[in-house]
């Protein structure tokens, strides 16, 4: 008898859920910023995707932070259906005159609302009307491209790697259709885009100073005087005793945007190399970074811009990378160029993602590449992707200074590149086999279970 009860409550418990979860809709109107909601008890991350796949902004969020929402309207303003939304906790809807609007959710301040919320439809972002491909040795691409009704708008003649572009959506993926059965094809895909990175926040009383560290002799092309090629953002100047670290930048994105007092996400990771760097030579290194900027003036950079940053780096005597940068979808022809990077002895280390899931982000999850999340506290920290694919934890929070102000970022990214320094620096001390370097890295920061 009681055992018919429990079944019957719990079969209740699953149609009650099933019919809450019928009811959760969100409908944002765009054309005139209304909002309709049905929603039921939804968390505040699943919440958060949803408005950052309806309203099509950046969302940032502060790591911890926890709401449940129900709450039911109909045409409300986007600002009073926030207030409803989001209850309790403090947001900041920053619009921006070219630019995506940018959602702040915190509970504390602003400055703290670090981590970015991923539309759910994100594994279809690419650029529109573009396909990458990677071709045989011999193959002419000029013919190739005529024959489908492409324009070849970017290429890679010593990779072999190509950019298409096509006259509309389904040009584009009856294309990608036709190269995936052309044997002269060796990878064919879209031109993904990869999200924008982190942005650093002000902080008023820093836990530490900046980095101290001091140049050794360098000799060129000594395999034990590691050349980190920093693939991101422009990297600004990080003042007098850690700019003769910094090689002569390259950018393949165009332009490298102005030098503004706007600290940048590639400043902030080549400062957190150097501090990891430090940390593990004692103060003193032969550690030398080369920034290569692959996202122009942009918010984001795509597969091809980083494919291209890759090969310049190792072009130019870059002897590990570091990728604190990623996103949901596998592009077989970057894959094609880190594996050749891996073959040549060049360790890569890339961030495995902000979303707190398993799913793979990409170069991350590529195989070979060692994939770095984040810790807080001695645990995994709330925000960190896990997963089989992920070789090891680091910190995720670093402070960087730029003229004199200090910054907080938070994330894998920050860990990613602390994995870097580490290996970076040990490499400079004991000329260690980088088998033999990673392989204590995974005994000191292993990824918490």
């Amino acid at each position: 008898m009681f055992k018919k009860i429990a079944i019957c409550l719990f079969l209740a418990a699953l149609s009650l859920s099933a019919r809450a979860a019928d009811t959760n809709s969100l409908v944002w109107h765009r054309a005139t910023d209304r909002v309709d909601a049905d929603v039921r008890g939804m968390a505040l991350w699943p919440l958060l995707e949803k408005i950052a796949g309806e309203a099509g902004w950046h969302i940032y969020v502060e790591p911890d932070t926890t709401h449940t929402t129900s709450a039911k309207f109909k045409d409300l303003p986007s600002g009073d259906a926030l207030k409803m939304l989001l209850g309790d906790l403090n947001f900041a809807l920053v619009p921006r005159t070219n630019g995506v609007p940018q959602l702040y959710v915190f509970r504390t301040e602003r400055q703290n609302a670090t981590l970015l919320v991923r539309a759910p439809n994100a594994t279809a972002r690419h650029v529109p009307n573009e396909l990458l491909v990677k071709l045989k040795p011999g193959t002419d691409i000029d013919a190739l491209a005529k024959a489908i009704g492409a324009k070849v708008i970017g290429r890679n003649d010593k990779l072999g790697i190509y950019r298409l572009q096509f006259g509309d959506a389904d040009a584009t993926d009856a294309a990608l259709a036709s190269l995936k059965n052309n044997s002269d094809v060796l990878a064919v895909d879209y031109n993904y885009v990869f999200d924008p990175p982190a942005t650093p926040q002000l902080l008023a009383n820093p836990p530490v100073g900046p980095v101290s560290l001091t140049l050794d002799p360098a000799t060129t092309g000594d395999p034990c005087n590691p050349v980190v090629g920093l693939i991101d953002t422009q990297v600004q100047s990080l003042g007098s005793q850690l700019d003769p670290f910094l090689l002569k930048p390259i950018s393949v994105a165009g332009d490298a945007a102005a030098n503004t007092s706007t600290i940048t996400h590639g400043t902030a990771m080549a400062e957190t190399i150097l501090r990891a760097v430090s940390q593990a030579a004692g103060g003193n290194s032969s550690v030398r970074i080369l920034s290569v900027n692959v996202y122009g003036t942009g918010e984001t950079t795509t597969s091809w811009s980083v494919a291209l940053g890759i090969q310049a780096a190792v072009d130019n005597g870059a002897t590990m990378l570091n990728l604190s940068l990623g996103g949901p979808s596998d592009s077989a022809v970057l894959d094609s160029v880190i594996q050749q990077a891996i073959a040549a002895g060049i360790p890569v280390y890339a961030a495995a993602g902000n979303q707190p899931v398993s799913t793979p982000t990409y170069p991350a999850a590529t195989p070979g590449v060692i994939a770095v999340t984040a810790t807080q506290g001695g645990q995994l920290a709330p925000y960190a992707d896990f997963g089989s694919f992920v070789s090891l934890a680091l910190p995720g929070a670093s402070v960087v200074y730029l003229g004199g102000q200090a910054y907080v970022i938070q994330g894998t990214s920050p860990a990613t590149a602390y994995a870097t320094g580490v290996a970076a620096g040990t490499k400079g001390v004991d000329c260690l086999p980088w088998s033999q370097i990673q392989s204590a890295m995974q005994q000191k920061f292993p990824v918490p279970k």
